[in-house]
């Protein structure tokens, strides 16, 4: 392997990957800087920890234990309630920044980015890793927070680098030096291991990640899955998952789920946030024109054990108003009286296009298109003011009883311009940084 690594010239590709370093605490950091340093949480309206500062870590504080458990830890931790508003803003000007270097940006999750660099080099009259190290310093200098970059040759060798030094850390991995950093890697901390394949290799004596390079390729064919002969080549320096630069249009399955606190057994009040999920999903499948063949419903417990159940539709559908009684089927099925919630999900599966989609024999073709049209008419006024403009129903008890405690509005909503709404607005600059 390490032989085989001695053939590699240092940079056949250039992959960077951009990391955001706690990045919902990093974001209410940089529009209060008071906060800096200081031990802080975002979750408090789910009363679990959904992300912890570098502060708070440092502390023993992690992402998912209790509000009642993180505030035994450290008694003057820093609650906020979440702002997924602001930080889809600070999401979408960091994706922004970076392709002012390269239009080959994909936007893996809210707070992570690949970026192609291959070729770039000559139009910049510089290194790969100088390119890399511009890109996550204007991402620093302009939003105020910090980022982990690693740069290697492909996106598994370029997680591996962004996770090798954090945070706000920069590791560059060209060809040769690739031994030398997945040499002590556990297996299961690479991209894309899960438990599953974990034990498998383990089984096989494969502990580290220089170890499953290692592997022969006819024993990677014959005892993997075409996902893990993929992890097992990008390991060793080939770019075999390309950064994808357009947005993803192809799902076989969409899903949506909200968590909310205290948890509760209102029958009333879980059924309005399950069919938000389903107007969530809906929504989603009709930007791609989809539509499912299946519904799946699941409620998770305060003992964060899952109860679900799923049916076949008689026909294909994205429209709420049709899929309503289907879904109140399902909750009746799943939910008991004696027990606590704390979450609710929605998933749509084996979708389809919906112009595929063929009326039953029984069916009202013309009420069908009704309804059709009156979705085409939301979605309308969906894109004008905000999704949250219209709901069924039978939805708004989480009106009623509240969404969350954010409390005051935020920032962002507070310096709205004329015309902008929560879904909509004005690319304008970060002016340090009032978003």
């Amino acid at each position: 392997m390490d032989q085989l690594m001695l053939n590699l010239r240092s940079w056949p590709q250039a992959v960077l990957h951009i990391d955001g370093d706690a990045f919902f605490t990093s974001c209410e950091e940089a529009i209060h800087p008071e906060l800096r340093g200081k031990p802080l949480i975002t979750g408090g309206e789910r009363g679990i920890v959904a992300c912890a500062s570098c502060a708070a870590k440092a502390l023993g504080i992690r992402r998912g234990v209790s509000l009642h458990e993180a505030k035994k830890i450290c008694p003057g931790l820093i609650v906020l309630p979440s702002d997924y508003e602001t930080y889809s803003l600070f999401s979408r000007r960091m994706y922004n920044i970076v392709r002012r270097f390269t239009p080959q940006v994909e936007e893996y999750s809210i707070d992570e980015a690949f970026a192609d660099l291959t070729g770039l080099r000559r139009c910049f009259h510089t290194s790969y890793e100088a390119i890399a190290l511009n890109i996550k310093r204007e991402v620093e200098r302009e939003l105020g927070i910090t980022v982990s970059a690693g740069l290697s040759l492909s996106k598994v060798l370029a997680k591996v680098a962004s996770k090798h030094r954090k945070p706000a850390g920069f590791t560059p991995i060209p060809g040769r030096r690739i031994p030398e950093y997945i040499r002590e890697l556990p297996v299961e901390k690479l991209w894309g291991i899960g438990p599953a394949t974990t034990n498998y290799l383990w089984k096989m004596g494969i502990r580290t990640a220089l170890e499953f390079a290692r592997l022969p390729e006819a024993v990677v064919k014959k005892k993997l899955t075409k996902p893990g002969q993929e992890i097992w080549r990008e390991l060793r320096g080939e770019s075999v998952c390309p950064v994808m630069a357009e947005e993803k249009s192809d799902y076989a399955s969409i899903s949506k789920t909200k968590t909310f606190a205290p948890p509760t057994s209102d029958a009333g009040y879980l059924f309005a946030h399950l069919l938000r999920n389903l107007e969530s999903a809906c929504m989603k499948a009709r930007r791609y024109h989809l539509a499912p063949r299946r519904l799946i419903g699941f409620l998770k417990m305060n003992d964060f054990e899952y109860r679900g159940s799923e049916v076949k539709l008689t026909r294909p559908s994205a429209h709420p108003l049709e899929l309503c009684e289907v879904l109140r089927g399902l909750f009746d099925g799943l939910y008991r009286r004696e027990d606590l919630y704390r979450s609710t999900g929605v998933i749509l599966a084996d979708l389809k296009p919906d112009r595929d989609v063929q009326y039953t024999l029984f069916e009202s073709p013309l009420r069908a298109e009704k309804v059709r049209d009156l979705y085409e008419a939301v979605d309308e006024m969906r894109e004008k003011f905000g999704k949250h403009c219209l709901h069924l129903g039978a939805a708004h008890p989480v009106d009623a009883l509240g969404r969350g405690r954010r409390g005051a509005p935020t920032v962002r909503e507070q310096t709205a311009f004329f015309g902008e709404t929560k879904r909509r607005h004005l690319p304008l600059p970060v002016l340090h940084v009032k978003v």
